[in-house]
Protein backbone atom coordinates (compact mmCIF):
# COMPACT_ATOMS: atom_id res chain seq x y z
CA UNK A 1 0.00 0.00 0.00
CA UNK A 2 1.49 3.54 -0.86
CA UNK A 3 1.17 5.50 2.25
CA UNK A 4 2.64 8.96 0.77
CA UNK A 5 2.49 10.22 -2.96
CA UNK A 6 3.98 13.91 -4.12
CA UNK A 7 0.88 15.29 -6.33
CA UNK A 8 2.93 17.08 -9.30
CA UNK A 9 2.41 20.71 -10.00
CA UNK A 10 1.99 20.14 -13.71
CA UNK A 11 -1.64 17.47 -12.62
CA UNK A 12 -4.36 18.40 -14.08
CA UNK A 13 -6.76 20.44 -11.01
CA UNK A 14 -9.11 18.05 -11.77
CA UNK A 15 -7.70 14.70 -11.18
CA UNK A 16 -7.10 16.22 -7.65
CA UNK A 17 -8.48 13.82 -5.23
CA UNK A 18 -10.41 16.33 -3.92
CA UNK A 19 -12.60 16.37 -7.09
CA UNK A 20 -12.84 12.86 -7.60
CA UNK A 21 -15.11 11.99 -5.12
CA UNK A 22 -18.70 12.77 -6.00
CA UNK A 23 -21.43 13.62 -3.58
CA UNK A 24 -23.90 11.55 -5.22
CA UNK A 25 -21.83 7.84 -3.97
CA UNK A 26 -23.13 9.49 -0.09
CA UNK A 27 -26.87 9.22 -1.75
CA UNK A 28 -25.83 5.55 -2.69
CA UNK A 29 -24.69 4.97 -0.43
CA UNK A 30 -27.15 5.79 1.86
CA UNK A 31 -29.44 3.90 -0.30
CA UNK A 32 -27.26 0.14 0.36
CA UNK A 33 -25.22 0.10 -2.61
CA UNK A 34 -22.36 -1.49 -1.67
CA UNK A 35 -20.60 -0.26 -5.27
CA UNK A 36 -20.64 2.75 -4.52
CA UNK A 37 -19.29 2.18 -0.86
CA UNK A 38 -16.44 0.40 -2.84
CA UNK A 39 -16.22 2.97 -5.47
CA UNK A 40 -15.88 5.63 -2.52
CA UNK A 41 -13.10 3.55 -0.47
CA UNK A 42 -11.00 2.59 -3.99
CA UNK A 43 -10.73 6.39 -4.73
CA UNK A 44 -9.67 7.38 -1.01
CA UNK A 45 -8.44 4.89 1.10
CA UNK A 46 -5.06 5.59 0.24
CA UNK A 47 -4.97 9.67 1.78
CA UNK A 48 -7.27 8.59 4.45
CA UNK A 49 -4.94 5.67 5.62
CA UNK A 50 -2.45 8.52 5.32
CA UNK A 51 -4.05 11.21 7.33
CA UNK A 52 -5.00 8.93 10.00
CA UNK A 53 -1.75 7.09 10.67
CA UNK A 54 0.12 11.28 10.46
CA UNK A 55 -2.77 11.12 13.76
CA UNK A 56 -1.93 7.42 15.60
CA UNK A 57 1.55 7.46 14.67
CA UNK A 58 0.29 3.26 14.42
CA UNK A 59 -0.22 1.18 11.54
CA UNK A 60 -2.10 -1.54 13.28
CA UNK A 61 -4.37 1.28 14.90
CA UNK A 62 -4.70 3.58 11.73
CA UNK A 63 -5.91 0.22 10.04
CA UNK A 64 -8.82 -0.27 12.13
CA UNK A 65 -9.76 3.69 12.75
CA UNK A 66 -9.59 3.13 8.30
CA UNK A 67 -12.08 0.34 8.71
CA UNK A 68 -14.32 2.43 11.24
CA UNK A 69 -14.24 5.91 8.93
CA UNK A 70 -15.77 3.49 6.02
CA UNK A 71 -18.36 1.59 8.66
CA UNK A 72 -19.20 5.06 9.46
CA UNK A 73 -19.14 6.38 6.39
CA UNK A 74 -22.18 3.27 5.25
CA UNK A 75 -23.89 3.51 8.41
CA UNK A 76 -23.75 7.55 8.33
CA UNK A 77 -24.16 8.03 4.31
CA UNK A 78 -27.69 9.60 5.22
CA UNK A 79 -26.60 12.38 7.26
CA UNK A 80 -24.40 13.95 4.55
CA UNK A 81 -25.81 17.15 3.66
CA UNK A 82 -23.98 18.33 0.36
CA UNK A 83 -21.77 21.50 0.40
CA UNK A 84 -19.66 20.25 -1.99
CA UNK A 85 -16.77 18.92 0.40
CA UNK A 86 -17.37 15.23 0.34
CA UNK A 87 -13.90 14.59 0.99
CA UNK A 88 -13.45 17.28 4.28
CA UNK A 89 -16.92 14.85 5.35
CA UNK A 90 -14.62 11.80 5.37
CA UNK A 91 -11.33 13.46 7.28
CA UNK A 92 -13.77 14.55 9.98
CA UNK A 93 -15.19 11.40 10.90
CA UNK A 94 -11.56 9.57 10.24
CA UNK A 95 -10.30 12.63 12.44
CA UNK A 96 -12.66 12.10 15.47
CA UNK A 97 -12.30 8.49 15.05
CA UNK A 98 -8.47 8.69 15.69
CA UNK A 99 -8.95 11.78 18.44
CA UNK A 100 -11.14 8.92 20.06
CA UNK A 101 -9.37 6.33 19.85
CA UNK A 102 -6.02 8.15 21.41
CA UNK A 103 -8.58 9.30 24.41
CA UNK A 104 -9.46 6.17 24.77
CA UNK A 105 -5.86 4.68 24.85
CA UNK A 106 -4.78 7.82 26.67
CA UNK A 107 -5.52 5.22 30.42
CA UNK A 108 -3.06 3.03 28.47
CA UNK A 109 0.72 2.63 29.03
CA UNK A 110 2.40 4.36 25.46
CA UNK A 111 5.28 3.34 24.13
CA UNK A 112 8.16 5.21 24.28
CA UNK A 113 9.55 7.23 20.90
CA UNK A 114 11.98 4.32 19.82
CA UNK A 115 9.18 1.61 20.15
CA UNK A 116 6.83 3.90 18.31
CA UNK A 117 9.49 4.65 15.72
CA UNK A 118 9.61 0.42 15.18
CA UNK A 119 5.55 0.52 14.98
CA UNK A 120 6.14 1.99 11.65
CA UNK A 121 7.03 -0.09 8.81
CA UNK A 122 7.53 1.53 5.90
CA UNK A 123 8.66 -1.54 4.01
CA UNK A 124 5.57 -2.44 1.97
CA UNK A 125 6.52 1.17 0.24
CA UNK A 126 8.32 0.12 -2.66
CA UNK A 127 9.21 3.95 -3.89
CA UNK A 128 12.84 5.04 -2.70
CA UNK A 129 11.87 8.77 -2.26
CA UNK A 130 8.27 7.95 -0.80
CA UNK A 131 9.60 5.74 1.55
CA UNK A 132 12.34 8.72 2.44
CA UNK A 133 9.63 11.27 2.70
CA UNK A 134 7.65 9.45 5.05
CA UNK A 135 10.45 8.46 7.11
CA UNK A 136 11.24 12.00 7.70
CA UNK A 137 7.67 13.25 8.06
CA UNK A 138 7.40 10.75 10.82
CA UNK A 139 11.10 11.58 12.64
CA UNK A 140 11.43 15.27 11.95
CA UNK A 141 7.58 16.69 11.46
CA UNK A 142 5.42 17.74 14.23
CA UNK A 143 2.26 16.31 14.27
CA UNK A 144 -0.02 19.54 12.89
CA UNK A 145 2.61 20.07 9.99
CA UNK A 146 3.01 16.50 9.14
CA UNK A 147 -1.05 16.07 8.76
CA UNK A 148 -1.07 19.67 6.63
CA UNK A 149 1.38 18.30 3.96
CA UNK A 150 0.05 14.62 3.91
CA UNK A 151 -3.61 16.47 3.51
CA UNK A 152 -2.52 18.60 0.54
CA UNK A 153 0.08 16.15 -0.83
CA UNK A 154 -2.43 13.30 -0.94
CA UNK A 155 -5.51 14.74 -1.53
CA UNK A 156 -4.78 18.16 -3.07
CA UNK A 157 -6.92 19.52 -0.87
CA UNK A 158 -6.38 23.30 -0.76
CA UNK A 159 -5.25 25.13 2.25
CA UNK A 160 -8.11 26.68 3.32
CA UNK A 161 -9.81 23.32 3.44
CA UNK A 162 -6.81 21.95 5.17
CA UNK A 163 -7.52 24.83 7.53
CA UNK A 164 -11.01 24.42 8.03
CA UNK A 165 -10.63 20.64 8.38
CA UNK A 166 -7.90 20.99 11.09
CA UNK A 167 -10.01 24.01 12.48
CA UNK A 168 -6.73 26.40 12.46
CA UNK A 169 -6.52 29.83 10.61
CA UNK A 170 -5.20 30.10 7.72
CA UNK A 171 -1.89 31.14 7.84
CA UNK A 172 -0.85 28.90 10.57
CA UNK A 173 -1.83 26.08 7.91
CA UNK A 174 0.39 28.16 5.22
CA UNK A 175 3.26 28.32 7.75
CA UNK A 176 3.32 25.11 9.37
CA UNK A 177 3.16 23.92 5.74
CA UNK A 178 6.03 25.89 4.35
CA UNK A 179 8.10 24.68 7.55
CA UNK A 180 7.47 21.37 7.14
CA UNK A 181 8.48 20.94 3.58
CA UNK A 182 11.63 23.32 3.93
CA UNK A 183 12.72 20.45 7.02
CA UNK A 184 11.80 17.52 4.73
CA UNK A 185 14.22 19.49 1.72
CA UNK A 186 16.64 19.85 4.25
CA UNK A 187 16.22 16.50 5.55
CA UNK A 188 16.38 15.09 2.01
CA UNK A 189 19.37 16.87 0.83
CA UNK A 190 21.31 16.06 4.07
CA UNK A 191 20.32 12.30 3.17
CA UNK A 192 21.54 12.48 -0.52
CA UNK A 193 24.47 14.74 0.29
Amino acid sequence: MILFCLIPEEQNENQRLGQIVKEELFIQIAEGDMQALETMYYQTYKAVYGFILSILKNQYDAEDILQETYIKIKTGAHLYKPQGKPLAWIFTIARNLSYMKIRKDKNTQTSPYEELENMLDFSAVEDKENKLLLEAAFSILGDEERQIIILHANTGMKHREIAALLKLPLSTVLSKYNRGMKKLRNYIEGRMS
